[in-house]
């Protein structure tokens, strides 16, 4: 089922629009929201979440996202949990509670026991992962089924971070949620990803799953650069000159390998930035 459907998002700034964006999440899959800085992954997500004004539309499990229905089934966590950092963890939950008619208190005791969330600890005593674990915390008791994480990771250590793509994970696999994760750091997406939606320059550059966007390409290598002619984005490197080609091409003096998630989104973005436009490839 799909959680979240995306159409024709558009919002525009004196100096940047988001042009036309369309995608969906499906329930039970991760979904890597990626694209350099300005490419409109915030924008994206105020849209859906209703923060913006935007045209177009944005549905979640088929119900409007401004709808109190729909609102009631999504779940947000930032890159650390910095609301209300006097209050007790416990405390904090009650606050939440009234807003939810499905919250279920005994649901977030038992997301406090597993995430190692101390009750009666201020909100600012926790560290970056913890408060992270917190807003995941107050997202599932109350019965959310779509997850929107913005940059959770950020200012995470290599083994904090490690600890929560294995949360999102198993949060995924036994309780079926959706989840949407915008994030810089694309080794988290690679580990746990399902599918791959990026941005650029306010356009949607691709929208697939993570396993056929890495079958498609190889990472192409050569000292001279007319070596690596038709290949995409080719770029300076220590070698020489780098770029993508599709598996199945057959080049002479040319390097070929396997590309990271990394290295392919990049190509994609110099192929974009040199072409001059922003269309999906």
């Amino acid at each position: 089922m799909t959680a979240l459907n995306v159409s024709n998002l558009m919002k525009r700034y004196p100096a940047f629009v988001l042009d036309g964006v369309s995608f969906r999440v499906e329930e039970g899959r991760i979904c890597g929201l990626v694209g350099a800085n300005g490419a409109g992954k915030s924008t994206t997500l105020k849209g859906i979440m209703g923060l913006i004004r935007t045209e177009g539309s944005a549905e979640i499990f088929g119900i409007p996202s401004y709808e109190r229905e729909a609102k009631a089934v999504v779940g947000y966590a930032g890159g650390g949990f910095r609301a209300y950092p006097q209050k007790r963890v416990g405390a904090l939950a009650n606050a939440v509670a009234p807003f939810y008619s499905a919250w279920n208190g005994e649901k977030f005791a038992r997301y406090c026991d597993r995430f190692g969330l101390d009750p009666q600890k201020k909100t600012s005593e926790l560290s970056e992962g913890m408060r992270v674990k917190l807003s995941l915390a107050l997202a599932l008791s109350h019965g959310a089924r779509l997850l929107i994480l913005d940059e959770p990771t950020s200012g995470l250590d290599p083994l904090s971070r490690e600890e929560f793509c294995d949360t999102v994970l198993s949060l995924v696999r036994e309780e079926g949620v959706a989840v949407l994760f915008s994030t810089h750091i694309v080794s988290d997406l690679t580990r746990i990803a399902d599918d791959i939606v990026l941005l650029s320059n306010g356009r949607l550059l691709v929208e697939e799953p993570l396993r056929s966007l890495a079958e498609k390409y190889l990472a192409a290598t050569a000292p001279d650069r007319a070596a690596l002619s038709g290949a995409i984005g080719v770029k300076t490197v220590k070698e020489g000159y780098e770029g993508l080609v599709p598996r199945d091409r057959q080049m002479k003096g040319v390097a070929l390998r396997e590309p990271t998630l990394d290295e392919i989104i990049v190509h994609l973005e110099y192929e974009r930035r040199n072409s001059g436009g922003a269309g999906a490839l």
